[in-house]
This record gives C-alpha cells, structure tokens and sequence, in this order.
C-alpha cells in the first residue's frame, strides 16, 4: 500500500475542507480527514507528522462537539483520546472533556467505553477496572479484557487480550476512511507502554 499517497489524498481532502463553511458536519470531516493523514504519515515511517496531524484531528473532534454536536457523540471524545494517545501527546484534555460530558454514567456501553478510555488516560485505573467490567454483551471482548487489563496492570492478561484485538481487526473489511491501520490496538499499547506492561 501506498502510504504517502494516500496521507496526499487525506490532506487535500483535509484543505479543500477548511474552504467550506465549518458547521458540524464539516468539522467532523475534516476531523476524519486529519485522521486519515496523520495514521497514514505514520505508517509511512513520518512520526513526527503523524504526530502534528493526529493532533489537529483531537482538536477538530472537540471544536465539532463544541459546535451544538449531539451530547452523546461518544465517538469523538473516543476518537481525540486515541489520537493523542497514538501521537505520544498529552490526551489528559481529552479524557477530562469525557469525563466532564458524563461518559462514566453514560446508558450505553459506547460512552462508557470512553469513561473507561478517560479514566486510564488519567490513571484512575481503580474506577477504569469497576467500569470496564460493565460494557457487557455487544462490546468486543478483546477489548474489553485489554481495559481491564491495564486497569489492573496485568501483563499477562493484557498481552492475550491485545492479540484478541489484533485478530479481530484482520478480520475485519471497513475501516474508518478506508485506512487499514489498528487504531485501537496502537492507542491501547500506547497506555500499556505508560504502565510498563509491554
């Protein structure tokens, strides 16, 4: 695959973007679009650049929830975590916005799987472990035994569950902007990597 083809695709994309009027739904194209070039950046080698697009895709997921977006848009909150995560950036911002937006009490397991998210990001790992354990049925397990995971610093647990993640996704055929790259499993071994557990 062509890696800096494809971030050249996600940036033109990214600045034809800015030129349009920046409702909602524009932001959070252009969220998806810096995204898409930061993740492609990085597997073409460019950390650095990856690193400054990722951030600029956090950035463009909050300013699209500031701007009247749907308060339980979880996946943006999701979203601007595991960009910095996955940037090597401060993603503490993030986790608070989360927080503060109420995803710990959220009714579905997407929101609470940002709590979650937040709660690790901030090393409250003793609430991130007892909220973990409620996204039940329907949410991936792999990745629901990667939280809990790292929650109880348990590397032995936490390198079986991240496996079970890595699998799940070479299974899969849709991905977010047509970018096979595992988003998910590089954000969660960036918060293994802090806890010493990879």
């Amino acid at each position: 695959m062509d890696w800096r083809e494809r971030y050249e695709r996600a940036a033109a994309r990214y600045a034809a973007g800015e030129t349009r009027e920046l409702d909602e739904r524009q932001l959070v194209q252009l969220a998806n679009a810096a995204w898409a070039a930061g993740l492609s950046l990085l597997m073409d080698g460019d950390r650095p650049g990856a690193a400054e697009w990722l951030r600029r895709s956090a950035a463009r997921y909050r300013e699209s929830w500031d701007t009247d977006g749907a308060p339980d848009s979880w996946g943006r909150p999701i979203a601007a975590m595991k960009a910095l995560l996955i940037a090597g950036a401060d993603a503490e911002a993030a986790a608070r916005w989360a927080l503060e937006a109420d995803a710990a009490e959220a009714d579905s397991p997407i929101g609470r799987y940002a709590g979650t998210l937040a709660l690790l990001v901030l090393g409250r790992d003793d609430e991130a472990a007892a909220l973990a354990m409620t996204l039940g049925d329907g949410f991936p397990d792999g990745v629901a035994a990667a939280l809990v995971a790292l929650a109880t610093h348990d590397a032995d647990a936490y390198g079986a569950a991240i496996a079970t993640v890595q699998r799940d996704f070479e299974m899969r055929e849709d991905f977010l902007e047509d970018l096979p790259v595992p988003d998910t499993a590089l954000d969660l071994n960036a918060l293994a990597a802090s806890r010493g557990l990879i």
